[in-house]
């Protein structure tokens, strides 16, 4: 079949869904509620339906009445039963997929339910939504002339009694049907090796050759790539190497850091950027207009959302409201109920709806201090626990600290760059500095990858602060006493930087 007809027949056929995204534009409360009927009904006679008798929940009311909020420590356990084989605990169909994903408190990896249903009807009919929206705002596309150039997790998938566990991507990628592959860059062989510089060099090779029309993946990581594909053929532009290439599909970090770098690779005004907005969990938003930071929030994916208010998030007055309560411009921590049987599951992050008519949202953060700007998820207590162990090991102690990206420019690699004032200063800082990167690494498996053979991520670099020098700064900004802290991490320069300069 001609290469030019393929790309008429794909169009058409992902325009078609266009008209099912109008139903929940047009309907967005009552395709929810339908949703979360269907999920209580599904799941009915499940060890977590009987517990909370969901066969006599008939409204949305009694559903949140009934059942708890909860986070990953709440459910761990039910969940390490399923990764042994169980089945029927939170979803009666079988799950056989786990993704794994950046530790909690309590340990270094989670790893977060994925089902047929959730694989099927989100992830996968995210991945075609998102092909669907941008067809329909760019009628002239000629993207199934060519390849889509996909940079996937660097985990195998490990065979775990019966069930298998690895990074979404890769999960993604081996249940693709076999057709997929046709249209993708590089080949699923190459795609989840482990090894992430001899993946790297492979795909390298691999897709140089190829009419790359479409990038997908993580921009820190898409970013390396490319300069090794710039290094490797002595090309300036990405275009000199794919003249076709039209569009880059990016999420899982914020993109600002990362923009002018990108134009200066991709040097053309009319090539397209589209975000989206995923993780383990679901795929909750895509960008759905050309030149656009605003992400429209897909209703019909299995997902139920629920909104927690920051300015009540972990407070007595704390408050739970339903997507038809939201407003504009308030910032929310994300709470889900899902195909994959997450029910009521905080995620972690926060949003803004930017409109309500349809609902759209823009990523504001996590509802923790962290880092991650590179995908790394940094959160406050992995710092915490990597510092207590350095301490304990170098007989130093920690009056205060903040921390901050050092963000990549052109081929140099990104960092954490650390400022730490000391009550007893270690004897040697860059022993402790060794230490304190071996143990972030032991607690965060995110932060582990980014730094392997300082792929992403150098070395963090340390600062020792004056004495008194966070006391000076929060005296500066009338921030002394009361609720006022030092903020420890920052995925901005903003504090930092400020800092820096009444240290020196």
């Amino acid at each position: 079949m001609p290469i030019p007809l393929v790309n008429s027949i794909a169009s058409w056929f992902l325009k078609k869904r266009f008209h099912q995204i109008e139903l929940f534009l047009k309907y967005p409360n009552e395709v929810q509620q339908e949703l979360l009927s269907s999920l209580i009904d599904i799941s009915k006679d499940t060890e977590v339906g009987k517990k909370y008798d969901f066969s006599s929940i008939k409204s949305y009311k009694t559903f949140a009445n009934r059942v708890p909020i909860s986070s990953y420590e709440d459910i761990q356990d039910d969940i390490e039963r399923a990764r042994k084989g169980e089945s029927n605990i939170f979803w009666p169909k079988p799950i056989k997929w786990f993704a794994k994903s950046s530790g909690t408190t309590n340990s270094k990896s989670k790893f977060i339910p994925v089902s047929m249903d959730s694989l099927e009807d989100c992830h996968y009919a995210a991945s075609k939504d998102l092909l669907c929206m941008y067809l329909n705002n760019n009628e002239e596309s000629q993207l199934f002339t060519g390849k889509s150039l996909r940079l996937g997790g660097s985990k195998e998938l490990y065979k775990e009694n019966g069930t298998a566990f690895g990074d979404l991507s890769a999960i993604l990628i081996d249940n693709m049907p076999f057709w997929a592959e046709f249209s993708s860059t590089p080949s699923n062989k190459v795609s989840l090796l482990s090894e992430w510089e001899t993946k790297m060099a492979a795909i390298v090779d691999e897709t140089i050759e190829d009419n790359v029309t479409s990038l997908a993946g993580v921009p820190s990581w898409m970013l390396v790539l490319l300069n090794n594909i710039l290094d490797k053929t002595g090309k300036n532009s990405i275009f000199d190497v794919w003249p076709n290439l039209e569009v880059y599909f990016h999420g899982g970090v914020s993109f600002n850091p990362y923009i002018e770098q990108y134009r200066a690779i991709l040097p053309k005004e009319e090539f397209k950027y589209y975000e989206i907005y995923n993780a383990s969990e679901g795929f909750f938003a895509i960008q759905d207009q050309n030149y656009s930071g605003d992400l429209l929030l897909m209703l019909d994916y299995g997902i139920f959302y629920e909104f927690i208010p920051m300015d009540t998030y972990g407070t007595k007055d704390e408050k739970v409201i339903p997507l038809s309560e939201v407003e504009l411009n308030k910032n929310y921590a994300v709470i889900i109920t899902t195909n994959a049987g997450l029910w009521r599951y905080k995620i972690g992050d926060t949003v803004r709806f930017v409109s309500i008519n349809p609902y759209r949202i823009k990523v504001s953060g996590r509802t923790k201090h962290h880092i991650n700007v590179f995908g790394e998820e940094l959160i406050i207590e992995n710092a915490e626990d990597a510092l207590k162990k350095v301490c304990k090991k170098t007989q130093s102690e920690i009056k205060d600290y903040t921390a901050a990206p050092i963000f990549m420019e052109g081929k140099e690699k990104g960092a954490h760059e650390w400022l730490i004032e000391f009550k007893t200063p270690p004897k040697d800082i860059n022993y402790f500095s060794e230490l304190f990167d071996n143990a972030l690494k032991s607690l965060n498996s995110d932060y582990e990858a980014k730094r392997y053979n300082n792929m992403t991520l150098n070395k963090p670099k340390i600062n020792v602060a004056r004495e008194n020098l966070f006391y000076d700064w929060l005296k500066k900004n009338n921030k002394l006493g009361g609720q006022h802290k030092v903020p420890r991490l920052s995925n901005t320069r903003q504090y930092i930087d400020e800092l820096l300069s009444i240290n020196n």
